[in-house]
């Protein structure tokens, strides 16, 4: 796989995109800049990488909008020393975003063929996440809690409360709820019983699914 400079200047097109729809996160927008969303694509809709809508990859699972990925970064407000949960690997591309802020990732996904596939292309790329796992979501990763911040990638109707305990005070956490349209939601945990809630734009993601596959 190549970047090639035709590929780096679409990338710059869709980050002034990104900047134009309210993106402001210069972190964020700098390593979106770095990060070649074409390695993450089906080879069939490689020509697509670099336009901001979302597409089909294996298990019948998406590779999200850039805006999307932009969006809950942003909202993450991820620091060089965060420790970083993600629910959902799926491509990987939100992965390697979060890499890109911060070395301390660890992301689980739940469909054995998305797992397998992004575990030999994280190796291909050279990019280490701490734990890159097989497992079920709702149920997060208690061994390594607490974490600074979560970020969760597919749509819940409730939060999990499993998340939720896995959050260190004072951390957060991003996650779309909702069935049909979800609202993206930030948690703050404030004590060891006290969340800030707060809810932000309007989105569609697909559903977080309970029990690994």
């Amino acid at each position: 796989m190549e970047d090639t400079p035709k590929y780096q200047g679409l990338r710059k097109q869709l980050i002034e995109q990104l900047r134009e729809k309210g993106i402001q996160d210069n972190a964020v927008l700098e390593v979106m800049t770095q990060v070649p969303r074409h390695f993450f694509m089906d080879p069939s809709l490689i020509n697509f990488a670099y336009e901001d809508n979302a597409y089909p990859i294996a298990a019948d699972q998406t590779i999200s909008q850039p805006y999307t990925v932009a969006y809950q970064s942003q909202l993450l407000e991820v620091g060089p020393t965060d420790k970083v949960l993600e629910i959902g690997t799926g491509s990987g591309y939100q992965t390697a975003v979060l890499l890109g802020l911060t070395p301390h990732v660890y992301t689980i996904e739940r469909q054995q063929l998305l797992y397998k596939k992004t575990q030999r292309l994280f190796t291909q790329l050279g990019l280490r996440p701490k734990k890159h796992f097989f497992g079920d979501g709702y149920l997060g990763f208690e061994q390594s809690a607490p974490y600074d911040r979560i970020l969760v990638t597919a749509a819940a109707p409730e939060v999990p409360k499993a998340l939720l305990n896995q959050l260190k005070v004072g951390g957060k956490m991003i996650i779309p709820i909702g069935e049909n349209e979800q609202f993206m939601t930030r948690f703050t945990r404030k004590s060891a019983t006290a969340f800030d809630k707060e809810k932000f734009g309007r989105f569609r993601f697909v559903p977080l699914l309970q029990n690994k596959s």
